[in-house]
């Protein structure tokens, strides 16, 4: 292209400028001769990234400053510096010379200077397009991208319709499909239920049936004179007796078959009656039978009477449970309470009468055997065994043995087989010995009563190191609380003295025997001041005959005939009172060792008859007799309770035969005039 001089604007020299190229720190630049001009021929920069070209100056600092490329830019500034130096100075050169070459000159620099303005515009221009194409494809990219995105979606959003229209109709095609098949499942289901129901109404009327059935064949058998000798209603109820008290585990054997059959007809009951499965429907019967209150949640008329019913079953048969662990529980008890189990005790008291088992017998600090309810000799031989078995226990004993026996005849073998450890009290003959003196002296039996019983006062025996060196005399008046009555003797073995001397000393080691209300009762106390006085003047009173009756007969009847006779005064009568014939009684005297002609003081009078009926007991002169004696009749004496209502009997009888007789004769007395 050529470009004229007129299009340059004017300029002077001062004017004239070389403008400094951009800086870039990467690539140097590199200067080529320009053909159509004698200056350097720069290419132009690449765009720059801020400001555009008029903005750019001169002394501008540059955006980027690498210090790799330094020299290189300084070396260009400083040729570039030289190129305009040179310029300068050929212009002022050709100030100085002709007008052609200064106007040549001039042109020359205004062709050089439109030149780089061109160049400077065309680079603009080009790195605006550049610019702008590359935006121009960025865009163009991006509205590609979301018009392919925005066609996918919407392609995608008309699937997701089309798939959801498919999903709709098969669910309504599954439906209609499932809804057949429901209804076509119902007709045999709802067969079932009805059948479930009727069987389980079925098994529960079973049982009644049969006891119907049994009842009218017993009724029929009856009517039609048919010889039987137990009807089929008791046979059955005696097999079922059998199998309970015969099997051990028989009764929760029952009850476990009660249970299954509660939970299996309440199961199919509620099958017929709800819409569950029969599964489920046996779970809930057994809930119903488990927890009473469980049926709660129950709907419908059939399921709430199915379930009441069921619950009820269940409180019968956990009623029936808790009886059978009560009563498992209420054994076991009473065996331990027995004393079946080992008894690990040292010093103890060992009491022998309800069984012949040893245990810790070596070790015990007393034994007690006691008689057995029965007959006297029976009693007797079991005590013997008993003491027997104590004599070969291992190791020995350690203690004494108290044996009680029934009979005095048989006290002779006891101490046989025992030897020194063995001491026997015979109680028949005690109490015999007891009921003649409370006859003969009223009052007595009270005393004897609270002496012997477990009531009231009893006999203690405990050692006081302070009463040693003390006379017995002193001892009486020591215990303010208790009476003193005897002394067990160290020296003599334990050898207990009743009423002892007055003037004996109590030495180391004796005990003192008391009549006390507990053993922690009293204790003795200093010795209160005593004023003596006169004493009362000795008299006799002289014994007076006594008509005594004794109603029925002992074993020891000879024994308690001779304490009589060493009692009473002479000339007393002895009624005896019984239903054992006449030859038969002195046969048993003389057996027992009683002599009759050997008697000084009483005669017998023999009367027969039986104590417990009243017209034998009005022939007797009830009114005439000082004491009657009603002993526990030999014939019933195997039997505690038969003997004490025996000797009842016979008491009422004789005091209401005494109070008809006493108003008799109050009658007679208040008729007979004055």
């Amino acid at each position: 292209m050529s470009l004229d001089s007129d299009s340059l604007p004017p300029s002077t020299s001062s004017d004239w400028f070389f403008p400094t190229p951009p800086k870039y720190p990467k690539y140097p630049r590199r200067f080529t001769a320009n053909p159509r001009s004698s200056f350097p021929y720069c290419p132009p920069p690449p765009p720059p990234k801020s400001p555009s070209f008029r903005d750019v100056s001169e002394t501008a600092p540059t955006p980027y400053r690498d210090f790799k490329y330094a020299r290189t830019r300084r070396r260009v500034e400083v040729s570039q510096r030289s190129q305009r130096n040179k310029v300068s100075d050929e212009a002022n050169g050709a100030v100085s010379g002709p007008k052609t070459e200064v106007s040549g000159v001039s042109a020359k620099i205004e062709d050089v200077s439109a030149v780089k303005k061109v160049s400077k515009i065309i680079g603009v221009s080009v790195r605006d397009l550049k610019n702008r194409w590359h935006m121009a494809v960025s865009v163009a990219v991006l509205i590609t991208v979301f018009s392919s995105l925005l066609h996918k979606n919407f392609s995608l959003q008309n699937q997701i319709n089309e798939l959801q229209d498919q999903i709709s109709k098969c669910n309504i095609s599954i439906g209609a499909t499932n809804s057949i098949e429901q209804e076509i499942d119902s007709i045999p289901s709802t067969n079932l239920k009805i059948l479930a129901l009727i069987l389980s109404l079925t098994l529960l009327s079973i049982p009644f049936l049969i006891f119907e059935y049994v009842d009218y064949v017993s009724k029929s058998r009856s009517l039609d004179n048919i010889t039987e000798e137990v009807s089929l209603n008791k046979q059955l109820a005696y097999r079922v007796d059998l199998f309970l008290s015969a099997h051990p585990y028989a009764k929760p054997l029952a009850l476990l078959v009660a249970t299954l059959l509660l939970i299996c007809l309440g199961g199919l009951a509620l099958y017929g009656v709800t819409d569950g499965s029969l599964a489920e429907c046996l779970w809930l019967s057994w809930t119903y039978v488990a927890d009473s209150g469980n049926h709660a949640d129950s709907e419908g008329i059939g399921w709430k009477l199915v379930s009441v019913s069921i619950s009820f079953g269940g409180m019968l048969i956990f009623a029936m449970m808790l009886g059978l662990v009560s009563d498992a529980i209420s054994e076991k008890l009473d065996s331990l309470r027995k004393g079946r189990s080992e008894v690990v005790e040292k010093s103890h008291t060992l009491i022998l009468g309800w069984s012949d088992k040893l245990v810790s017998v070596s070790k015990a600090r007393a034994i007690i055997v006691l008689a057995e309810d029965g007959n006297a000799d029976q009693s007797d031989a079991c005590a013997l065994r008993t003491v027997l078995s104590l004599t070969g226990v291992k190791g020995g004993l350690r203690g004494h043995v108290v044996v009680e026996l029934s009979d005095l005849d048989n006290e002779v073998l006891v101490k046989l087989v025992g030897g020194d450890l063995v001491q026997t009290v015979v109680a028949h003959d005690v109490i015999g010995r007891l009921m003649i003196q409370c006859a003969r002296q009223p009052g007595l039996a009270q005393i004897w009563e609270d002496i012997l019983g477990f009531e009231n006062c009893e006999f203690y025996i405990k050692r006081w190191p302070q009463l040693d060196g003390m006379q017995f005399e002193d001892v009486l008046i020591s215990f303010p609380d208790a009476i003193p009555c005897g002394v067990k003797v160290a020296s003599y073995g334990g050898k207990i003295v009743l009423n002892p001397e007055d003037s004996y000393v109590l030495q180391e080691g004796d005990e003192v025997l008391v009549i006390a209300e507990d053993d922690d009762t009293y204790s003795p106390a200093a010795l209160p001041t005593v004023w003596r006085g006169s004493l009362p003047k000795d008299f006799f009173v002289p014994k007076s005959t006594e008509k005594i009756l004794l109603c029925g007969w002992r074993r020891d009847m000879e024994d308690m005939i001779m304490v009589l006779d060493a009692f009473l005064a002479p000339g007393s009568e002895l009624w005896m009172f019984n239903d054992v014939l006449g030859k038969e009684r002195e046969k048993k005297l003389i057996d027992g060792g009683l002599d009759i002609n050997l008697l000084v003081n009483i005669s017998l009078v023999h009367c027969e008859g039986n104590a417990v009926m009243q017209r034998h007991l009005e022939s007797l002169p009830l009114q005439s007799f000082d004491s009657i004696l009603i002993l526990a009749d030999e014939s019933v004496e195997d039997s505690a309770i038969q003997a004490d209502s025996r000797s009842l009997a016979t008491l009422l009888l004789i005091r209401d035969i005494q109070a008809v007789s006493l108003k008799f004769d109050l009658l007679m007395e208040l008729s007979e005039p004055y």
